[in-house]
């Protein structure tokens, strides 16, 4: 099934979230409008709201909160983003200009941070303190990896451990919030509940493991970003680490002196290095056990199109070239 096929089950209410989004963007202030629909109307697969939509849709919701659910993810999604990029330094996402680059680096902080602010005056409509929980320990836990992840750049010395205590905060636990919260809208059961959390997790890791991969082998066109991005930013992810450890002496210290200074200049020997040595297809195939035991984790849920359309997403995020 193509992602194209997934959203096709839940149009009416990605239709919907568009549109709530549109609204929730407003501000008397232009230059917030205008930042904020730069980057959330920049494409990207929205795969966050998507899990939400169809996690609701199989625990048989049926009335309309999952919407304003979707939408706030979509908007903490969308604030780390901002965040994110001026951290990195980044210029290129989705195949065009990042907001930093174009509106400058403060006013992205703070547009990031309008989008924070507005997602939790959405939880507070809600009015269910379970998903405000939910989602204010989900930020938290967002903010810990991004401050993990600056402590562990440009350190060669970073164990598969930390790295993926990184990946669990910075991006699978936004995955978890997702999923889980489309069960506490519809007063699923707790078995049920914790099922979801645990496919969200796993869905999110297999996410980052495959974005990891593509920084050293995807066609940068369809990427939308640079390719050895994560290495000119001194970022030890797992394709690294794993080429660090069975690497000959000279590789290691082409790899150690690379993740120590970041930068390009070596970037061809270290892909071919990273590759040679195993580490795609070894992060690769944590990719795949973190996916299986998403799959896993939807045995509890009623037999649904909406259920398959979680399988089948699981199924997309290790797949995908992009």
């Amino acid at each position: 099934m193509t992602l194209e096929k997934i959203r096709a089950l839940v149009t009416a209410d990605l239709t919907a979230v568009d549109q709530v989004v549109k609204e929730r963007l407003s501000s008397p202030v232009a230059l917030v409008d205008q930042v904020a629909s730069y980057i959330i109307h920049s494409g990207g697969k929205r795969l966050r709201p998507l899990l939400v939509l169809l996690a609701a849709r199989a625990c048989g919701h049926r009335g309309t909160r999952h919407i304003d659910a979707a939408a706030i993810i979509e908007f903490i999604h969308t604030a780390t983003l901002l965040h994110d990029d001026v951290v990195d330094g980044s210029s290129m996402r989705r195949g065009q200009e990042t907001a930093n680059e174009v509106f400058g680096n403060a006013t992205s902080v703070l547009v990031g941070d309008f989008l924070y602010s507005r997602a939790f005056q959405m939880m507070v409509t809600l009015d269910r303190m379970a998903i405000m929980n939910i989602l204010a320990d989900a930020t938290n836990a967002i903010a810990e990896g991004e401050v993990l992840q600056l402590m562990t750049a440009h350190d060669p010395s970073t164990t598969e451990a930390r790295y993926f205590d990184v990946i669990h905060r910075k991006t699978a636990r936004l995955f978890e919030a997702g999923a889980q919260i489309g069960a506490v809208l519809c007063d699923a059961p707790a078995d049920l509940e914790r099922a979801l959390a645990s496919y969200g997790r796993h869905i999110g890791t297999a996410f980052q493991l495959v974005d990891d991969t593509l920084d050293y082998q995807a066609d940068e066109a369809s990427l939308g970003k640079h390719l050895g991005d994560d290495l000119a930013e001194g970022k030890p992810t797992l394709p690294l680490i794993h080429a660090l450890q069975h690497g000959s002496p000279e590789q290691r210290t082409m790899i150690r002196e690379a993740i120590e200074h970041g930068g390009l200049d070596r970037l061809e020997e270290i892909t071919r290095a990273v590759a040679s040595l195993g580490g795609l297809e070894y992060t690769a195939r944590r990719a795949q056990c973190e996916a299986d035991q998403a799959l896993a984790a939807l045995a509890p849920l009623p037999e649904t199109p909406f259920k398959e359309g979680l399988s089948e997403l699981t199924r997309f995020a290790v797949a995908r070239k992009h």
